[in-house]
């Protein structure tokens, strides 16, 4: 470690970047690895081919920790892409330099609401996770507000009041969280945050007329900085040190519901054929929401009871690799509720074990736990109903993986305040809303039987009575006991039939 801090740290000086500014073009809210690593990855393409000529401004919620690192390397940050393309290793490092500024919401909320006034800017890109497009009562004369629909609907109004309610200052508005139809979502979030502020009626129609609001899904793992001793050796490899240093797999998709207007604003997406800009963007969703996001939900709490670390360290067991091809194969891509082409499905779901197979990517199974209740919720429930409905049984391997969840959000409050978990004498964090329900769940009741009844009769956790499934009950209180007994390898999820 010695040896790395000899190392300079990533700045225009170091790189020799030291082009002008682009204008900015794009108001971006969040600054997270995701959103690093996928959109501001094709801007910065596009920059270096030519095509786009615009950067971002970001706007980021909290001050401290990255916006340091921002300011002090110049808004510069390295993406080290690591992956299998047409069966070739690809090992890329590449300085993204597609941010021209970072603002603090709390502290510079009055810079952020007079770039409202800039002309060049016409693109807003937000990615604030899965619990950041909620409806919250607030002013937006709060500087700032609190939630990010708030903030967007002050910047909104301040463009409206500088143009005097021009039609042509519209903006292209692209949410990134994964959400069903989140552009949608956030419209309507929007409108009863207006009516709540007694907003003019002249701007709410401004905001739904002169903006486009585009549903957006976006696909990549991108499992952010490397642990030592990984991170040295890369900070070796590049030359230089760099705090917001991201690592993310060679796929990538951005598939962006939108016209042909829509295409020539952002014409970052010719630099790149994985954005995709189309009319319904459902099929990209499913599959990739479905295969990836749902297998993931489904195999975390039993990797974590397998004691395996990583994504790629559960694929390299052959029980549990197994597994994951049963899962996704005969369960998952038979449920999808949506017609795809079969041979469709088996591609990605092939691509997907794949990516779960590249020894690059540390993806944890810890990180994929977070918001585990809302992710099981949206992304696995609707399969479970649709295989149900076209097989009239319990599967089998959605139900190891929903009793390992449950399993895993066994919690109790530690002296910090937080909800913590613990498994063979080892805590984890369950950072998930509804870990005080488990918490007492768990305290109150030690027949699993009930525990389960009490999960699946709770209409507010799943939208629907799951306790009405014929067989689902009894088969996920077998696997919750005997996930509770710790008599199970990987191999077991395999053979239980």
């Amino acid at each position: 470690m010695a040896a790395e801090l000899h190392l300079p740290t990533l700045s225009k000086k170091v790189t020799e970047i030291n082009n002008s500014p682009l204008p900015e073009r794009i108001l971006q809210f969040g600054t997270g690895v995701l959103l690093r690593a996928l959109p501001d990855y094709y801007i910065d393409k596009a920059n270096k081919k030519g095509i786009f000529n615009g950067s971002v401004l970001v706007v980021k919620s909290t001050d401290g920790g990255e916006s340091d690192a921002f300011e002090k390397q110049d808004c510069l940050y390295t993406i080290c892409i690591r992956g299998i393309k047409n069966g070739k290793p690809v090992h890329e490092n590449i300085i993204n330099s597609a941010i021209n500024r970072v603002l603090i919401a709390k502290t510079n909320w009055q810079d952020v609401l007079e770039s409202a006034g800039n002309p060049d800017i016409n693109i807003v890109i937000s990615n604030t996770t899965e619990s950041g497009i909620r409806y919250t009562e607030e002013s937006i004369q709060l500087s700032p507000p609190l939630s990010f629909p708030a903030k967007l609907l002050a910047f909104l109004h301040e463009r409206y009041t500088c143009f005097n309610g021009d039609k042509e200052k519209g903006l292209i508005i692209i949410p990134t969280e994964l959400i069903e139809n989140n552009a949608t979502v956030l419209q309507g979030i929007l409108n009863q945050l207006a009516h709540f502020n007694k907003l003019s009626p002249s701007f709410i129609e401004w905001m739904n007329h002169s903006n486009k609001f585009c549903n957006s899904l976006v696909d990549r793992i991108v499992p952010g900085k490397a642990k030592e001793p990984h991170l040295t050796s890369l900070y070796h490899e590049i030359g230089y040190k760099d705090d917001l240093l991201t690592i993310a797999e060679e796929y990538s998709l951005w598939a962006i519901e939108g016209d042909d207007e829509v295409k020539n604003k952002l014409s970052f997406s010719q630099a790149d054929s994985s954005v995709i800009i189309t009319q319904d963007i459902q099929k990209f969703r499913e599959l990739k929401l479905r295969l990836l996001n749902a297998t993931h939900s489904l195999c975390c709490g039993l990797a974590h009871l397998c004691g395996f670390k990583t994504v790629y360290e559960a694929t390299c067991d052959s029980g549990f690799r197994r597994f994951l091809k049963e899962l996704m194969f005969d369960e998952i891509a038979a449920s999808i509720p949506m017609a795809i082409d079969k041979e469709e499905l088996l591609a990605f779901a092939s691509s997907v074990l794949d990516r779960f197979s590249n020894p690059a990517i540390e993806h944890r199974w810890l990180s994929i736990s977070l918001n585990y209740t809302y992710k099981i919720k949206i992304r696995t429930v609707p399969l479970l109903l649709k295989y149900y409905e076209r097989f009239g049984i319990a599967p089998d391997r959605y139900s190891w993986g929903f009793a390992a969840y449950l399993l895993f959000m066994k919690s109790s409050l530690s002296s910090q305040g937080n909800y913590v978990g613990n498994y063979k004498g080892a805590e984890y964090p369950i950072p998930d809303e509804k870990a005080l329900f488990f918490s007492e769940l768990w305290q109150n009741n030690k027949d699993t039987k009930k525990i389960v009844s009490i999960v699946l009769e709770n209409e507010d956790l799943w939208g629907c009575r799951l306790n009405e499934l014929p067989g689902f009950a009894a088969s996920l209180t077998e696997k919750l006991n005997t996930l509770l007994s710790g008599n199970f390898t990987s191999e077991t999820f395999c053979n239980s039939h």
